[in-house]
């Protein structure tokens, strides 16, 4: 083949493992350098480049101090996935307890591999009697967002995901990344290789636009009063 389309770390990293001539292109990397993708973004320096879906781990801070906003919570439990426990994660755990140190907030940390382990973690999060939930990126969890979307209702936790596919699956909320522009951004790279670019000469880019998704039909369902402030924030509201 010609070139490999890896859109996460975790599958940009299992192409390299089998190839260091065929070009690769990642689209929703979490921290290229961190996660040893690249060398710099700058100078990716070897058959990988393309985008990261994060800014820097700053961004999950920002996600708690929203969620906090929006709920007024004191107890939030962060749930991720430890299959993809790349140093881009470690960092975003770090970044996580310092914002909760400066909010106020009690974090509680849980695991899930898969959807198999959804309700144990929600089970979990009621012992705990947690207030709100944050998610870390994860395709696991985006690939079954309805399913956690029923939880999260069920079990009426306000939740801030990481993308507003979740949202409009459900969910209370979402800061990040537009998914949709990241990929048509990532055939701007595919189409360069394929005129003989090489990836090592082609920058990893950051993402350059951000949706902050409120769904108010969820925030109506849990009781909730999102702020007029967020409200104006927003970038849509989801009736």
């Amino acid at each position: 083949m010609d070139l490999i389309v890896a859109p996460q770390s975790d599958s940009a990293l299992a192409a390299r493992r089998a190839t260091r001539t065929i070009p690769i292109v990642h689209v929703v990397a979490g921290d290229p350098v961190a996660d040893g993708l690249v060398t710099s973004l700058a100078r990716p320096g070897g058959n990988l480049t393309g985008l990261t879906v994060t800014p820097s781990p700053e961004i999950v801070g920002k996600r708690l101090e929203l969620l906090k906003t929006a709920t007024g919570a004191s107890r939030v439990v962060v749930l991720w996935n430890p299959a993809r426990h790349y140093p881009y994660v470690e960092l975003a755990l770090r970044e996580v307890n310092a914002a909760a140190r400066a909010l106020g907030v009690q974090l509680q940390v849980l695991e899930a591999r898969g959807p198999d382990q959804f309700e144990p973690a929600f089970a979990a999060m009621v012992r705990g009697q947690a207030d709100a939930l944050l998610t870390f990126e994860d395709s696991t969890f985006w690939l079954h967002r309805r399913r956690l979307a029923e939880l999260e209702a069920k079990h009426r936790l306000p939740t801030m995901h990481d993308l507003r596919e979740f949202v409009e699956a459900g969910s209370l909320m979402a800061y990040g990344p537009d998914l949709a522009d990241l990929f048509r951004r990532a055939a701007i790279y595919v189409d360069k290789i394929l005129k003989v670019a090489k990836p090592a000469d082609l920058p990893v880019e950051q993402p350059t636009k951000f949706d902050f998704v409120i769904n108010l039909k969820t925030a109506k369902a849990l009781g909730l009063t999102i702020p007029q402030s967020l409200l104006l924030r927003a970038d849509q509201l989801i009736q």
